[in-house]
């Protein structure tokens, strides 16, 4: 019974050999699996969440700004319009935040999922802080809540057999659609 696989010992490549899978490629992946983006230790010129608030909007994927708390598309998201909610100062611990910043965070959190359901009607959402490494936080240095909108089906066997996502839209698109509704999204409720 053949494979169509052809072997290495009689001088094939199995590159491009064709078989029952479909590829979807994601090379942009790696940039984050090879650590780009995470600061080396908790100094904070290392950290990406204390540079992107010196960018302009557009280069750095800023939704919102606040006073103690800006909003930013996730760089590396589960789902399209996946937003990281970040306190300006360069603190890792939730205990660390001020009465000020946890209260608009919580602002930040509420409104998000506003605009969020007015641009793109997600089913739910998944909102978290991963505290620590072992929690699952990709950046412990600073501190930071995802906001994730979540529609029926999203998950599909892509991120369980293949551990990839589709994403239909880029992030600059999303970027746009929700800085516009973030003035203009009536608040639910």
């Amino acid at each position: 019974m053949s494979t169509g696989a052809v072997p290495i010992e009689d001088g094939g490549s199995l590159a491009g050999v064709p078989d029952a899978f479909q590829r979807l490629w994601t090379p942009h992946r790696m940039v984050y699996i090879d650590g780009e983006n995470k600061p080396a230790d908790d100094a904070a010129g290392s950290c990406p969440f204390c540079r992107v608030p010196g960018l302009s909007d557009e280069a750095g994927l800023v939704v919102h700004r606040g006073e103690h708390v800006y909003a930013v598309m996730n760089l590396y998201p589960y789902s399209p319009g996946h937003l990281l909610l970040c306190p300006y100062r360069h603190i890792s611990d939730f205990t660390e935040m001020t009465l000020a910043e946890s209260a608009e965070l919580s602002a930040f959190t509420s409104r998000a999922m506003t605009v969020l359901r007015e641009v793109s009607h997600p089913a739910g959402f998944n909102l978290g802080i991963n505290q620590g490494q072992v929690a699952g936080a990709g950046i412990t240095a600073h501190l930071h809540q995802h906001v994730v909108p979540r529609w029926s089906g999203d998950s599909n066997f892509l991120p369980v057999i293949a551990q990839t996502r589709a994403l239909p839209q880029l992030l600059e698109q999303s970027r746009q659609l929700l800085a516009a509704a973030w003035g203009t999204a009536q608040p639910d409720g």
